[in-house]
């Protein structure tokens, strides 16, 4: 394991659903000294659902946390470290099955996991596409977050749509009103491939609070598929506004 690296995995079929918010709903989630990243003017927060393949852990690959789904709900930002703007995602929520993932990365990095029973599943069809589903089990009953994609696969174009969601590699998390929890994620850029239908039926309300219901319920504004890659983590380090 290379000096400074927290975490290594794959990170495996992402399935991304793009929605515009009113930007005021974002701002109890801004850490410090970031600021909102707009698309084109406009706030948006991505759900996403992906596979975590071949997990380590600080060199280690720990027993039955190696291979798992996530589903998160994140924002973008950027923070301005003195010399260049660095592109970031908050996450509001996090989804994962094991409980000992939520433990870890909510006290080491400050995230905000929690554990629900989940299950994935991928499909192919029989016209070159592939669907791809994540599942949650929320008070008794199965959440849903899946696309269906095309077997084609291409590079993503600068100054793109899929360019500004996917091209982030820093994570920021608030840890007090003037601290601010930074770390950098490395992966080389990903293929998507293009969506054709999507799914996302969940209850908002009780993942993510009444604000986000009348943002989330309504059609994205964007669907992505991207294939992934290996990626690295590195160890966290703390940003203090107005030092």
């Amino acid at each position: 394991m290379a000096k400074n690296e927290f975490l290594n995995a794959q990170w495996k079929n992402l399935v991304m659903l793009n929605y515009e918010v009113d930007a005021a709903i974002l701002k109890p989630y801004t850490p410090a000294g970031t600021l909102l990243d707009l698309w084109e003017g406009k706030a948006l927060v991505s759900m996403v659902g992906f596979m975590f393949l071949d997990t380590r852990v600080l060199g280690i690959k720990w027993p039955w946390h190696v291979n798992f789904e996530e589903v998160n709900l994140r924002f973008y930002v950027r923070y301005f470290n003195g010399t260049e703007w660095n592109r970031g995602a908050v996450f509001i929520s996090e989804i994962v099955p094991k409980s000992m993932i939520a433990l870890i990365a909510n006290n080491l990095y400050k995230e905000h996991y929690r554990a629900l029973p989940m299950r994935s599943s991928i499909t192919a069809t029989t016209d070159n596409h592939t669907q791809f589903l994540y599942e949650w089990k929320l008070n008794g009953t199965w959440n849903k977050l899946g696309a269906t994609a095309s077997y084609t696969l291409v590079d993503i174009k600068p100054g793109s749509p899929e360019e500004f969601i996917l091209e982030h590699y820093w994570g920021y998390n608030g840890l007090s009103e003037i601290k601010t929890m930074e770390y950098q994620v490395e992966h080389i850029s990903w293929q998507t491939g293009l969506v054709r239908d999507y799914v996302f039926d969940a209850d908002v309300a009780a993942l993510y609070g009444d604000a986000f219901k009348p943002f989330l319920e309504k059609e994205p504004v964007s669907a992505f598929y991207a294939l992934g890659s290996d990626i690295v983590v590195r160890m966290g380090e703390k940003i203090v506004v107005g030092k």
